[in-house]
């Protein structure tokens, strides 16, 4: 049996992709900085400028791999700037976790305990995503030797 690796989207489609993503990275940098920004939110504490350096890391990050994707598209570039993105989001989400920056006043639901198990699935499902990340450029690596 004889079998081909898949191929890629074509390039006006991952193009498209990565400028949605860039916009979308931006806005949301913008949105969590600017006045008011992350105060908005009801349930966030000021304790959240401890998590904040992370969360923008992130968003620049994934922003600046979005925009170079535009610019030159090697197959291994996506896997390693999805790694990376993936790899300072594992970072942000344990230091929310640690931190804790939120406050809930409503007494009938234990919002905490169900933003505290929201937090530890995404940090387990972003390690998992950084593990397939972390293959798919081994995996490009080993192809082209």
């Amino acid at each position: 049996m004889h079998t081909h690796a898949p191929s890629r989207r074509p390039a006006v489609a991952r193009r498209t992709g990565y400028t949605i993503a860039a916009v979308v990275n931006a806005t949301l940098l913008y949105g969590v900085n600017a006045h008011p920004g992350w105060q908005a939110v009801p349930f966030l504490t000021p304790e959240t400028v401890r998590v904040l350096p992370l969360v923008n890391l992130s968003l620049i990050v994934a922003l600046l791999t979005n925009m170079i994707l535009l610019v030159r598209d090697p197959r291994w570039a996506r896997p390693a700037g999805d790694l990376v993105v993936t790899l300072i989001g594992l970072a942000a989400l344990a230091r929310f976790l640690a931190v804790f920056p939120v406050a809930f006043d409503h007494p009938a639901v234990d919002w905490a305990t169900v933003v505290r198990t929201v937090a530890i699935v995404a940090i387990a499902l972003t390690a998992i995503a950084a593990i397939a990340h972390l293959a798919s450029l081994v995996r490009y690596a080993a192809g082209r030797r």
